[in-house]
């Protein structure tokens, strides 16, 4: 199977298994030390990484110019068979990915002409759609017992289309946008909806502050976070949720309430939207 080589090997622990068209591998490093990484294969890969900061180090993709960024939790990775992904880190927090090794000659890709596309390298990039199917394909990893193949190739297949539909258009690096918010609102609607995740937000209490219109706002928005001003808000919700669950001191349904939530049940659906899982499971993991 082909894999991210990571030296030295040690640090990081893997669980993987093989669907054919996709083989999906879980990558949690597990000591603070430098380790370095390198990927080069006739499969494209996709890393959805839900936890990455680091103190130091470098990260290079062909095609695209070096990056030193620090963090990229929830972001995403693109690398086109072919292309050599590699670097080095020293981790701040300790990384969680997840690799998705795509076929591009599978049969079940023919019809879409997968294998003809010339696919763009992605470097720390998010995208909602590829995202939420990322973390499904991740929870089916983690489950197998609850696997279903037919289901399984469903989800491999709205990848596939997700992939190519990104593909034809839009930037290869994240970056803010022409037309974004400039840094200072940008700044300020961040800060607001963290220091008021358990309050009600409106549309247009952001948009007053960024001294903008609703119609204005919303759309520059977007373009510099990437997502609406509601799912960034939802994703930093279940941030904090996160958090919360790891510490095991409040129960799910007060957790909901303190991230914003009025119903154990809204909570529950938004929660396994974004993670694949709902929050009793994701507890019952860190276990």
């Amino acid at each position: 199977m082909p894999n991210l080589a990571v030296t030295p090997p040690a640090i990081a622990q893997r669980q993987s298994a093989d669907w054919g068209l996709l083989q999906p591998e879980q990558v949690d490093v597990i000591r603070h030390e430098s380790f370095d990484y390198e990927f080069k294969g006739s499969r494209h890969l996709l890393i959805a990484s839900e936890r990455a900061e680091r103190l130091d180090g470098e990260t290079l993709l062909d095609g695209l110019p070096r990056s030193t960024r620090r963090e990229w939790s929830r972001k995403m990775t693109f690398v086109p068979a072919g292309h050599r992904f590699y670097g080095w880190q020293k981790p701040r927090r300790l990384l969680r990915s997840t690799f998705l090794y795509i076929d591009p000659r599978s049969s079940l890709l023919s019809e879409l002409r997968f294998a003809e596309v010339e696919f763009r390298p992605r470097l720390f990039f998010f995208d909602p759609d590829v995202w939420a199917t990322a973390l499904k394909l991740k929870a089916q990893l983690q489950h197998p017992c609850r696997s279903q193949r037919a289901y399984v190739e469903a989800l491999c297949i709205a990848l596939a289309h997700e992939l190519m539909r990104m593909n034809e258009g839009g930037s290869s690096v994240e970056a803010n946008m022409r037309g974004g918010l400039p840094g200072w609102q940008q700044k300020k609607a961040a800060q607001y909806i963290e220091e008021h995740l358990a309050d009600e937000i409106s549309l247009t209490s952001l948009a007053r502050l960024a001294e903008l219109s609703p119609f204005h706002f919303s759309r520059a928005f977007k373009e510099s976070f990437g997502m609406p001003p509601y799912r960034y808000l939802t994703s930093r919700r279940i941030d904090r949720a996160k958090v919360l669950l790891a510490e095991r001191k409040l129960s799910v349904t007060e957790i909901g309430l303190d991230v914003g939530f009025s119903e154990t049940s809204s909570f529950t659906s938004a929660f396994r939207k974004v993670t694949g899982e709902t929050p009793t499971e994701y507890r019952r993991s860190l276990a």
